[in-house]
């Protein structure tokens, strides 16, 4: 959704309050893509607070479909993010590195995808786990241990480390 900001920064207007929604159906972090289950509609006000600049303020979540690190079984995941920038329009703030920061301004647009991606870019949790105690897969088989169990071999030692593994056997047999 792109949101005119001229009105705002002509000095027409000191504040805008809108209703808006994420359009985008999946968030692709360029490493994963997940779905978006739930993504209400939230409040994004931009404020004048000088010339040439605004402030844009916003709060809400998304729910992401995030498959469990160790078993890889589906994950909702309430993921919560919070704007607060501010955009500066002057001359002197135009340089490369600022365009770089804020690509969600597009001219005098403000595109509320963009700007909510790069948000929930910084929010996604570190690890997403199905259960506290989760037991991944069989690193062998692939199976899930967490419904079944299976009969492969679960000590995996180091090939380097197996001559200690001889002296040890050879000091049990003593």
């Amino acid at each position: 959704m792109l949101i005119d900001l001229r009105e705002l920064l002509s000095g027409s207007q000191d504040e805008r309050i809108e209703k808006v929604s994420i359009e985008s159906e999946s968030f692709d972090t360029g490493i994963a893509k997940y779905s978006i289950l739930e993504k209400p509609e939230f409040e994004l006000c931009i404020t004048r607070i000088g010339k040439n600049k605004l402030e844009i303020k916003a709060e809400s979540f998304v729910v992401l479909d995030i498959p469990c690190d160790r078993c890889l079984e589906s994950v909702p995941t309430k993921v919560e993010y919070s704007v607060d920038e501010i955009v500066d329009f002057s001359d002197n703030a135009a340089g490369e590195e600022a365009k770089e920061e804020k690509d969600y301004i597009d001219g005098y647009s403000l595109d509320v995808d963009r700007l909510v991606f790069g948000e929930l870019l910084l929010s996604m949790p570190g690890k997403v786990l199905c259960k506290d105690d989760c037991k991944g897969l069989c690193p062998v088989c692939g199976t899930d241990l967490n419904v079944t169990e299976c009969d492969c071999e679960k000590e995996s030692l180091d090939p380097r480390m197996s001559v200690f593994k001889d002296i040890l056997n050879n000091f049990k047999e003593v």
